[in-house]
């Protein structure tokens, strides 16, 4: 195992999504500075599917990521200021706006087909002097051939190192291992991780990764985060220091933010019920879970049921209009 791992904390990113994107200024700036005195490597802001996702599509923020973004950079002594953006939805304006702002770590976000896409961004990062990443969502949709050649067009774009999502939930410890070492074999740059739980796997997944060699991990507060949530970092750093791997992140910071910033504002528990595992099961998009919730509200169908057939249609993130168009076939087809 890689005895040495870097934190990156998604709370106020990929934790918009549980909160329907109404973190207020006062709870992030809570947040961050407990973070900041826990040690985490990069603390992540943004709305839940990054710069620019304040809308009709993905869900308006109730405070402005900007300001959000601003707030955290003025009260943060010790953690780099990050955001994602994903290309299509964000914009280099939104990266310039967000550099201004304090962000100095940029995650460029695309399907994990698609690096292509994200090349000027890396680059126009690169040019502000960011640390850029490579971010490949979905990580489950492509093998590990296809994952490192994608893998190789941010590192030749400039990233600093390459993040591997998965998005879904949906990976097993031996399809983690699999993606994650040919990366580290292979590449030049450092390699990362992302997980969420909706087959309660992202804790041993991240694990995994770290054996396989990756050295920036994913996690969040309580596991904040889109469909069962993410890697629990406080839960994350408690058995890294059992096994002697350094973050160099402090444990019991960690775990009192989550008890006394985290617990009292989530709306709900982050738990893996009936809906979330099928997120897992069938390879769906975490965040489209709320959505569908509210799809099967207005049409009557089971929430289980479009996920199941966004699954068997290989929906990917920036297709959440295709949620309302299930449901509607499904209340039709009855």
């Amino acid at each position: 195992m890689n005895k040495k791992v870097k934190l990156v904390d998604v709370t106020l990113r990929d934790g918009s999504h549980a909160m329907s994107h109404s973190f207020t200024q006062e709870q992030a700036v809570r947040i961050a500075q407990g973070l900041d005195r826990a040690g985490v490597e990069v603390i992540e802001v943004s709305h839940g599917d990054g710069l620019g996702g304040s809308s009709m599509n993905y869900g308006f923020s109730a405070t402005p990521e900007m300001k959000l973004i601003e707030v955290v950079s003025g009260v943060i002594k010790r953690a780099r200021l990050g955001a994602l953006l994903i290309p299509g939805i964000g914009t280099i304006k939104d990266l310039e706006e967000a550099y201004e702002y304090g962000v100095r770590v940029l995650r460029v976000a695309t399907h994990v087909t698609e690096a292509d896409v994200g090349i000027e961004h890396i680059k126009a990062a690169k040019e502000k002097g960011m640390f850029a990443v490579g971010f490949l969502m979905m990580a489950h949709m492509a093998e590990p051939e296809k994952i490192l050649e994608q893998a190789k067009i941010f590192e030749a774009a400039g990233a600093d190192y390459v993040n591997l999502a998965d998005s879904a939930g949906y990976l097993t410890e031996d399809g983690v291992k699999a993606r994650i070492s040919v990366l580290t074999e292979k590449l030049c740059i450092p390699v990362g991780f992302h997980a969420h739980n909706n087959l309660g796997l992202a804790i041993a997944n991240s694990l995994a990764a770290i054996s396989e060699g990756a050295s920036y991990i994913d996690g969040s507060l309580r596991g904040l985060g889109a469909g069962a949530g993410n890697a629990q970092i406080e839960v994350l750093q408690a058995v890294l220091q059992r096994q002697g791997c350094d973050s160099g992140a402090d444990f019991e910071v960690l775990m009192e933010t989550a008890e006394e910033e985290v617990a009292p504002i989530m709306r709900y528990p982050q738990v893996i019920d009936a809906d979330s595992l099928m997120l897992g099961y069938a390879g769906v998009y975490s965040s489209f879970l709320l959505h569908a919730k509210r799809a099967s509200e207005r049409f009557g169908v089971n929430t289980r049921d479009i996920l199941a057939e966004l699954g068997r249609r290989k929906m990917v993130g920036g297709q959440e209009d295709m949620i309302v168009d299930v449901a509607y076939e499904l209340a039709h087809n009855k």
